[in-house]
């Protein structure tokens, strides 16, 4: 997977990233089969910041109920990238 637009999803704008921003963290969707020297990779070239750490977590998706039937949110893979300090990614700022 060479392209950076296909490994990075889109990003995950949660109540505790946006406190977490003061430490550089950002988080990522990201393509089930990427790796971490790939998101690096990738975040850097997208976004022209130096990545110091990539964490990545699978997250299960749920199980939802409509009335009778019963079905599955997707699995996902959720990437938490830290940046050298200094660095922002415009993207989230204004949030």
């Amino acid at each position: 997977m060479n392209d950076p637009r296909k490994i990075i999803i889109r990003p995950h704008i949660t109540e505790k990233i946006t406190i977490s921003r003061e430490q550089s963290k950002y988080a990522f969707e990201v393509h089930r089969s990427a790796t971490k020297l790939g998101i690096k990779k990738a975040v850097e070239e997208l976004f022209k910041v130096t990545v110091l750490d990539v964490n990545i977590i699978n997250v299960k998706g749920k199980t939802r109920r409509i009335g009778r039937i019963q079905g599955r949110k997707k699995n996902w893979k959720k990437a938490i990238v830290t940046l050298k300090p200094g660095d922002t990614i415009p993207l989230f700022e204004g949030m």
